[in-house]
Order: structure tokens, then sequence, then C-alpha cells
């Protein structure tokens, strides 16, 4: 009967997935059907501690973050939760051997986000790595399938991606960090005065982030290479529109990429695709 659980625990993490992303659902689809899970899995967990430290106003969000980071201990540990995304999440982790130094850099980062912090370029990169680059990691070591002379090769291209995808975030939040949650991520930056000058800088480190990751794209396994591919078609199509408004308007509101857009990057990545990496 443990299969059911097990069956209901990775639908729970795809559908969270779902929920809050549909940009990396579509990307995910576009994995072989085997590692799909382990991805879904994947995203469900981190999902759940951002939204701990995003949304949970009100309530000891320290407490509810310890209390994640011991259930996690515990679960990978045994082999079982009964939290279905903690479950699914074990079991992607125990399979792919999945380094448990990832998963600790990434609650470090969480927590980071429960103190209003002055970001220097230290902390900063720290928070990068944390926050974005050990979820590539984590979701580089599934593509690898245990092939560590693959994963060290691809390593820092996995890191690049995302710590493109974060710096594209921030970007995209800039308001609803800053007046909401009273955050600043970026590196010696006084938000009073954030002007395209300082805009066009991050841009710049953006641009080559994402240049840098697409080598690493292209020597992926076959099972993921389109689908993360997708991913970063979708997110530079988010910078793209980023660039072309000036810094007060993304203070103003936040770019999206509507569905309809989405579905026609889609079709034009997986022609770029067929051509360029096949």
């Amino acid at each position: 009967m443990k299969q059911l659980f097990d069956e209901l625990s990775r639908e729970v993490s795809r559908k969270t997935t779902e929920k809050y992303s549909t940009s990396f659902s579509l990307g995910i689809l576009a994995l072989q059907a085997s590692i799909r899970p382990a991805i879904y899995a994947i995203y469900g967990y981190v999902r759940l501690a951002d939204e701990i430290v995003d949304s949970f106003h009100g309530y000891n969000k320290e407490r509810l973050l310890n209390n994640l980071k011991e259930e996690t201990v515990v679960a990978i540990r045994e082999g079982i939760s009964i939290n279905p995304i903690l479950q699914s999440f074990q079991e992607t982790v125990n399979r792919y051997h999945i380094d448990h130094e990832l998963i600790d850099q990434f609650l470090h980062s969480m927590a980071m986000d429960l103190h209003k912090m002055d970001y220097n370029s230290a902390s900063y990169d720290e928070y990068i790595y944390g926050s974005a680059e050990v979820v590539g990691l984590m979701c580089l070591q599934v593509f690898t399938e245990g092939n560590r002379d693959k994963y060290l090769e691809l390593k820092p291209y996995a890191r690049k991606l995302g710590s493109a995808f974060q710096k594209v975030n921030f970007l995209r939040d800039l308001n609803d960090d800053y007046t909401v949650l009273g955050r600043t991520y970026f590196p010696d930056i006084d938000m009073g005065v954030f002007d395209n000058c300082t805009k066009a800088r991050i841009e710049k480190e953006i641009e080559t982030e994402f240049k840098e990751a697409l080598i690493g794209i292209r020597r992926l396994p076959r099972t993921a290479i389109f689908g993360v591919y997708l991913a970063y078609r979708y997110y530079l199509s988010l910078f793209k529109k980023i660039r072309q408004r000036s810094s007060a308007e993304i203070l103003e509101n936040r770019v999206r990429i509507p569905n309809t857009e989405k579905a026609l990057v889609a079709l034009k990545s997986y022609l770029r695709y067929k051509i360029a990496f096949l």
C-alpha cells in the first residue's frame, strides 16, 4: 500500500510545481518522462521552504523553517515522511545520491531571508549560491544519474544558469521585494537612486551568465537537454522584456510573460533545438 502514498507524494509535488510556475512546469514536461518526478520533487521542496519565508506572515517563520530542516534530515535518514512533498523529495535525494551539502546551503539561504540584510558582494554571492545555484546542482545530479565526471564537468554551467535565473527574478520582483518584504538583494545599491545605469550593469552580468550557461546546456544528456533549454528560453524572453523597460518601470510593475507568448516561445525553442542541438 505504500506505493499508493508514493504515487500521491509525487503527484502533490507535480501539482505544487504547476500551481506556482507555468514556465518550470512546461520545461519539466520537455524532460524525459523517467526523470520528471525527481525534478518535480526538487521544485516542490524548494517551493515549500520559499513559501515559509515569503508568505507565512504572522507565523513564527524561523521555527517553521527549523522544523522543516529537522524533518528533512529525519526523512532522508529514515527514507520516509508523512509529508507528501518531503516524501517525494527524500525519495529523490536517496535515489540520486544528492549531496546533503546542497540542501544545507539552500536552507541557509532561506534563513537569510528571515532577517533584513544589507548585502555586500560576498553575502550576495552566498545567497545566490544557496537559493538558486544549488537547486540547479540538485537537478544536475538527477540529469547525470550518478555519472560523477559528467556532473563535475557541467557543474560550473549549472551554477551560471541558476545565478542568471535568480538575478532575473530579483529584477522582476524588485518592487515587491523592496516594498512588501523589505529586501534588497543587489549589493551596495541604494534603492532610492536605482537608475538605468545601475540596471544596465546588473543586466550585463546576467547576459554573460546566460551565454556561459548555454555552453553547458548543449552538453547535457539527451534526457534533459530540451527541458533545460526551454526553461532557459523562457527566462531569456523574460530578461529581454525587462531590458526593454526603464528602471522606473520595473519598480512600478512586475514584468510577466503571457501564456500565449510562452506557447510561442516553446514552439520557437523546439525549432531551434531541432536545428542546433540534434
